[in-house]
């Protein structure tokens, strides 16, 4: 049991040597950082037995990674890549969720419950992505670019993913209704959030 300070300390240190030892291996480095984290967690050397603090730290480090990920993109550049986002992006979606339903009604599992893990596993960590992508200079590339629309998407449809799957456990005489209404309040988010988001943001910053 350690405090926080040294935990921090610990995080350091172990991030830095074996970051050092994946870039000499030519291994991506975001690896070298969950290795750490999964050494010092509760089911390896559990040095921190409040679990809930770390995942505030790692809540911060995210916010942070993808704050400097974003200075590396322009919304006229994101704008210019709308076929992939809406095209590339959204077969990808659409199609691992039907994929996962499939599967899912072959296996008995209800379709509310399919779709719900559809949609889980048809997101990926933009995080971890955009960070291999720009530790490789590949942002750039034809496949860099797919990737982020791809992810930009998936950013896009956990809006509605949120929404419309806590709907699916009401009763089926109320479904449609709430479904309707799940679908009005995806719209009015991602609307606020696209278009009225950014004007404000603009003018804020």
């Amino acid at each position: 049991m350690v405090n926080t300070l040294e935990l921090v300390l610990a995080l350091l240190a172990g991030a830095v040597l074996v970051v050092g030892i994946f870039r000499s291996l030519n291994l991506p480095p975001v690896l070298g950082y969950l290795m750490v984290g999964a050494a010092v967690g509760p089911h390896a050397m559990n040095l921190m037995a409040d679990t809930g603090g770390a995942r505030y730290l790692a809540e911060f480090g995210v916010v942070f990674l993808m704050f400097t990920i974003g200075l590396e993109f322009s919304l006229p550049r994101l704008f210019s890549m709308k076929r992939i986002v809406f095209g590339l992006g959204a077969f990808q979606v659409l199609a691992s969720i039907l994929l996962v339903m499939a599967v899912g009604a072959l296996a008995g599992l209800g379709w509310g419950a399919a779709f719900a893990l559809g949609g889980t596993l048809a997101m990926s960590s933009t995080a971890i992505l955009s960070k291999l992508l720009s530790d490789r200079l590949e942002l750039d590339s034809k496949h860099g670019r797919e990737t982020i629309g791809v992810l930009l998407f998936q950013d896009l449809a956990v809006v509605p993913l949120l929404i419309l799957i806590p709907a699916l456990s009401k009763p089926a005489d109320v479904l449609l209704e709430t479904l309707a209404l799940a679908t009005v309040k995806a719209v009015l988010v991602l609307g606020l959030v696209l278009f009225f988001g950014q004007r404000l943001m603009r003018a804020w910053f």
